[in-house]
């Protein structure tokens, strides 16, 4: 099954639109509309603007790409994961719109636009262009599934990953509300207050914790 979720655009795009007027969650205050900001909402609803945003502090992670700020927490993560015994890679981080093209083509032709638009993000809604998600791995043969759930790697993260700033982006039974399947390995980084606030909550989505709505279906 294909993840929500890496090369680099040709060019770099301004982080968000000339005259947008950045939109805060109304009970933390946090930016959740720039493309730039570690907070910003990305779904169904909310594509990134410009769609063809390119992070301007990419840095190299284990053979991948993530933002300055996550690359260092989830080189923190994936170190104490490892200090502890568990086996994890990533296995997707940053992709380019171009790649997201591809990545949702793909998906649109072996099994239809239907299934694809479960499993993959359209070009300009995908979390992984925003550099501030990844898709861990174990190679236990659950990889980029559900049964990825019951490895140590994905219990271990659900567990801790706050503590580094990472949330589980798409949790089980919220289809409804985050518009994907479950992604036990897809995490997404917000920060550590965010996301200590936010696994402290009683949301289980980020969308019910930035209060944005639900997000389905592309409108």
């Amino acid at each position: 099954m294909a993840t929500e979720s890496a090369d680099p655009a040709s060019a770099q795009a301004s982080p968000q639109g000339a005259d947008a007027e950045p939109r805060t969650d109304s009970s933390s205050g946090v930016d959740i509309t720039s493309a730039g900001s570690l907070t910003v909402m990305v779904n169904k609803h909310n594509p990134l603007d410009p769609q063809s945003y390119v992070p301007a502090d990419l840095q190299e992670i284990e053979g991948h790409q993530l933002r300055a700020e996550a690359a260092g927490a989830a080189q923190n993560m994936l170190r104490d994961m490892r200090a502890d015994g568990i086996d994890v890679t990533i296995t997707s981080a940053y992709r380019s719109y171009d790649t997201q093209v591809s990545t949702y083509d793909h998906w649109v032709q072996q099994n239809g636009q239907v299934t694809a638009d479960r499993v993959s993000a359209r070009p300009g809604f995908s979390e992984h262009q925003t550099g501030l998600a990844l898709d861990l791995a174990d190679g236990t043969g659950c990889d980029l599934q559900a049964c990825f759930a019951d490895t140590e790697a994905a219990q271990w993260a659900v567990e801790n990953a706050d503590q580094y700033g990472f949330v589980l982006r798409f949790p089980e039974g919220q289809e409804s509300v985050t518009g994907y399947t479950y992604e036990p390995w897809h995490f997404r980084y917000v920060g550590p207050d965010q996301a200590q606030a936010y696994q402290s909550s009683s949301a289980s989505t980020l969308e019910e914790f930035y209060g944005t709505g639900p997000a389905p279906d592309y409108e």
